[in-house]
């Protein structure tokens, strides 16, 4: 897989002599790209690749929510566009990892598209208990935040079903036709400690409220909270790297600080700022799941201006997922 090069600042002027002192670097395992992750964006670079292409590779939203991954696969020729509209009529088309509706499938039919579905398979487990769920009737929960990729899909599975909900405060004050058929999902990349706040004010609301059969929050999500949250009582400072729009990113942000520690979001090395260091003597690093790993020794190497940086490594959960390639993009043997 193709990896964005390292973005680390240069020419930036040296921090004061008072600030240049040791630092140790908790590292927190596992970190960065996911099986989902790197799934999609190996479907991208196949079809870059295959030496029968024939015309440009369109994707359909980001592949995934990292402004470095598209801009690599960009500069490779990959076409990013917002809406089917901006493809030609029988074009190759990419669906991210996060999902898509029934309409949207429709649409490419429609178009004639050659479609790639580079869906993750966790985001189609929940497409397909949201279609279970409505088929047996009543309300479907869906706790997620609005406007976002995944979210959208999964609504469209059945949205005269579906209602979502953001925060506890919502789920208290749902109201819905029938309280004896009520059932819950979830988008894959919440705060798994706020989301357990919300199926329990449903619970104690609707006692019979039927549950997916599996948790719904991904693998990869809940151990990268689940590491950044021991990081961050080990550490002064947390530093995330991800992009602003990356769920996942932003919750393991979020779970750094109710653990106790200031935390911050950075794209790469060029949104540290040096005020956050200069006052950190133990600094937590990870990265969200779709985060390259090269942004990480970026990050670690940027840290060296500050002084010397011993590197540790805290692992809370081992990862051995992985997911096979579309079959579009499958080899053949």
């Amino acid at each position: 897989m193709t990896a964005e090069p390292d973005r680390t600042p240069a020419a930036a002027p040296p921090p004061p002599p008072a600030a240049r002192r040791h630092r140790t670097v908790v590292l927190a395992s596992p970190r960065s790209f996911c099986a989902g992750v790197e799934r999609a964006i190996d479907t991208v670079e196949r079809l870059l690749d295959a030496p029968d292409r024939n015309g440009p590779v369109y994707v359909r939203k980001q592949i995934v929510h990292n402004t470095h991954v598209v801009a690599g696969l960009a500069a490779r020729g990959a076409v990013f566009v917002e809406e089917l509209d901006e493809v030609p009529a029988g074009a190759t088309v990419v669906f991210s990892a996060h999902g898509v509706s029934p309409e949207v499938h429709a649409q490419a039919g429609a178009r004639e598209l050659t479609v790639v579905d580079a869906t993750c398979p966790l985001v189609t487990k929940v497409h397909s208990e949201a279609r279970r769920f409505a088929a047996r009737g009543g309300t479907i929960v869906l706790i997620g935040h609005a406007g976002h990729e995944e979210v959208e899909g999964t609504l469209g599975e059945a949205p005269a079903s579906i209602v979502l909900v953001e925060t506890p405060a919502q789920a208290a004050a749902l109201q819905v036709p029938d309280g004896t058929r009520v059932s819950y999902l979830t988008q894959t990349t919440l705060a798994v400690d706020e989301t357990r706040e919300v199926v329990d004010i449903l619970r104690r609301r609707f006692p019979a409220l039927r549950e997916p059969p599996s948790d719904d929050i991904c693998y990869a999500t809940t151990n990268r909270q689940l590491a950044v949250a021991e990081v961050a009582e080990r550490c002064d400072l947390v530093l995330v790297i991800g992009s602003a729009n990356s769920s996942n990113s932003v919750r393991m942000v979020e779970v750094a600080r109710r653990a106790g520690a200031e935390a911050h979001l950075v794209e790469d090395a060029d949104g540290i700022d040096p005020a956050w260091i200069e006052r950190a003597g133990t600094i937590g690093l990870s990265a969200g799941a779709s985060a390259p790993p090269a942004l990480v020794t970026g990050v670690i190497r940027a840290l060296h201006r500050w002084g010397p940086v011993t590197v540790v490594e805290h692992t809370a959960a081992v990862e051995d997922m992985y997911f096979a390639p579309p079959a579009p993009v499958r080899e053949r043997p």
